[in-house]
């Protein structure tokens, strides 16, 4: 099986497509992908790298071919807009022509936001024959609603014409939450709708001898780590507010890693509300993630209370049961439902600061012996739902099974 991965983003850039692109060719499978330029999270382009100009290299043994674009550029609108665009553009204008010599069975999209990416892809399939596999990791338009985007009726009407067309342009769609299901096969009749969880990458239930940094503020207390975007989606507003119940448990300490639209107005607050219990310590390496991850009491994760957001499962979340760490579910939905079913952790409705530290006092005076058992049925739970070998073997089946409906139609 020779497999095309299409996503505007792949490494150097830290998204999950990059694990699963390594663990089919590690099955044997032939994979290539086609992507964009390196600049997330920071909107500009990774060194060695520019907006224009074709480019093909090699990591892992996985070809890369990269299409020109403009950079995604840092909190503008228009210059996230023309990055999306210019994705699409090249590849519906560069691709056919780069990769004219190639052969593939199944082209495989992952589908984060903007979902339109998948219509190179969907043009590749029919000049080539082949299949369009779509894993919808967004759903659209919703996303740009809940993110503030977009909040004209008429344009979320016409977006909504928009992912009409690209769904029906593939001939499978994969849904990384159940609960997308419906969202999803209400603007694609006709095309099978199947659910395809996320993994995470081997080192977080696999631990490895990996040298990380040495957080100063994981190394005593009670810490209570929030890892990933620190953007207007995951309501930094209320773990600020948290962190000021809190301020007179000097023994717990919330550290956040990681970077995004919302730090310096964080930073601000920790200056002017002079709070001594909230840590920001920048963003690090992925592969350094697991072990700054163990060496935390308990883990956060977080997001507005939108409707959206009650449908998706954060990726952070696996991640979180991956090492076996409690965890504090402080969102609505699936993503608090996965932690509550599991005994991982307890979970918060979104947007509730009082609750998020009444939580965090809760773990924080709970025995070590129940906190580590919430450890335990985390990863229990991460291995029978979302370990990666049996992902990857039923991704496997989802493109056998849809290279033959498409030979037999």
């Amino acid at each position: 099986m020779r497999i095309l991965i299409v996503s505007q983003y792949f490494w150097p850039e830290s998204f999950r497509i990059n694990e699963v692109a390594c663990a089919l060719r590690a099955r044997g499978y032939e994979v290539e992908v086609l992507t964009g330029k390196p600049n997330y999270p920071e909107g500009k382009f990774f060194a060695g790298y520019g907006a224009w100009g074709i480019n093909k290299e090699s990591w892992r043994d996985v070809p890369i071919y990269r299409v020109p674009m403009l950079a995604r550029g840092n909190r503008s609108a228009i210059k996230l807009v023309l990055n999306y665009l210019s994705y699409i553009i090249s590849g519906l204008l560069l691709a056919p022509w780069m990769l004219r010599k190639e052969k593939y069975d199944v082209i495989f999209v992952y589908g984060v936001s903007p979902i339109f990416q998948a219509i190179p892809a969907s043009f590749l399939g029919w000049l080539k024959g082949v299949p369009v596999v779509l894993w919808v990791q967004d759903l659209w338009p919703q996303s740009a609603q809940a993110t503030g985007y977009v909040k004209a009726t008429f344009l979320l009407k016409l977006l909504e014409k928009f992912v009409r067309f690209t769904y029906s342009h593939t001939d499978l769609l994969l849904v990384q939450s159940k609960a997308f299901t419906k969202s999803v096969s209400v603007l694609a009749p006709g095309i099978p709708v199947t659910y395809y969880p996320n993994s995470v990458e081997k080192d977080f239930y696999s631990p490895q001898i990996i040298s990380a940094p040495q957080i100063e503020s994981l190394q005593s207390g009670f810490t209570v780590l929030f890892a990933g975007n620190v953007g207007a989606a995951q309501s930094m507003e209320t773990i600020v507010a948290a962190a000021e119940q809190l301020q007179a448990f000097t023994d717990i300490k919330i550290v956040i890693l990681g970077s995004g639209s919302k730090i310096d107005w964080i930073k601000q607050q920790v200056t002017s509300e002079k709070l001594t219990n909230l840590y920001l310590e920048g963003r690090f390496p992925v592969e350094t993630m697991p072990v700054l991850m163990r060496q935390a009491s308990v883990l956060l994760v977080t997001l507005t209370n939108q409707p959206i957001f009650e449908l998706t499962i954060p990726n952070k979340i696996q991640a979180y049961l991956a090492v076996g760490k409690p965890v504090i579910a402080n969102l609505n939905g699936e993503g608090a439902r996965v932690v509550v079913e599991a005994g991982a952790g307890v979970a918060v409705r979104a947007e509730d600061s009082d609750g998020l530290a009444q939580a965090i006092l809760k773990l924080y005076q709970m025995p070590q012996s129940e906190l580590e058992q919430m450890g335990v049925n985390g990863r229990a739970y991460f291995k029978q739902h979302f370990d990666e070998e049996m992902l990857t073997t039923q991704l496997i089946a989802h493109f056998e099974k849809i290279i033959r409906d498409k030979d037999v139609n």
